[in-house]
């Protein structure tokens, strides 16, 4: 007799996301509830994540949210140890300066380094904590980037922080693995956000991200959070210290 397929289904999981107010974290909240978890929608924007946590629950979903910023480490670690342990964390608050080395200066690096590395790896070490005195195991997912496997134009900072996330994810999977906590990353292509939205009104930015896209288009967020979903189930028991990519055969060429 087979075994029984594994669920890629969350019912009775506390999620936490951060970066939820729109755009991939949205994508990835809804998804969550949709499957049956009990979701946590953290941003700084009160208001923002406020709307979007009622809009969930006039879905008939549960979710509620948690106003916070992650690069206050302190702050946030307070919030996340008064909270009961989270079963699921998605670690997706980030940010991007493009431009050229020449023209970067110490407040972008702070900006993107400080919330792309330092404030990702703080915030997992707050829900972690509350994992490990739970003693029922989880899943952690850092929101990395194809970027964080290849190099680019005018992404040092971004390539930095993201190929950083990549080994943090990869040391903090072996550490945690004797607590049967999963920690893996996501990494899409270029996804048509609010973020990346002023980029892709240039046809010749359009042009340029296309041709390196095999399968010819940019991703969509409800594929990043099917992506989530999957990292955060059952599904996904045997996976940690991995890098799931969505980026449409960019790292392949």
């Amino acid at each position: 007799m087979s075994a029984a397929a594994p669920p890629f289904r969350l019912d009775g999981r506390r999620v936490l996301v951060t970066g939820a107010g729109r755009g991939i974290g949205l994508a990835i909240a809804r998804a969550c509830a949709a499957s049956g978890a009990e979701v946590t929608l953290c941003a700084r924007s009160a208001d923002e994540i406020g709307a979007a946590a009622e809009a969930l629950r006039g879905e008939g979903l549960k979710a509620e949210a948690l106003p916070a910023d992650v690069t206050d480490v302190a702050g946030f670690a307070a919030l996340i140890a008064a909270l009961p342990a989270f079963d699921a964390f998605v670690n997706n608050a980030g940010t991007n300066r493009p431009k050229p080395l020449a023209d970067v200066t110490v407040e972008d690096y702070d900006a993107v380094l400080g919330l792309n590395l330092r404030s990702a790896i703080f915030a997992a070490k707050a829900v972690t904590a509350r994992m490990i005195e739970a003693g029922r195991g989880g899943s952690v997912i850092n929101m990395s980037s194809q970027m964080g496997h290849v190099g680019a134009a005018s992404r040092t900072l971004y390539c930095a922080s993201k190929w950083g996330l990549e080994g943090f994810t990869r040391a903090l999977a072996v550490e945690l693995a004797p607590h049967r906590i999963r920690v893996n990353t996501i990494c899409p292509t270029f996804v048509e956000t609010p973020m990346t939205e002023p980029y892709f009104r240039d046809p010749a930015f359009r042009a340029e991200v296309l041709g390196k896209i095999p399968l010819g288009r940019v991703g969509r967020v409800e594929e990043v959070a099917a992506a989530a979903v999957f990292l955060a189930s059952e599904a996904a028991a045997l996976m940690t210290g991995s890098a799931l990519m969505l980026d449409g055969g960019w790292t392949a060429l």
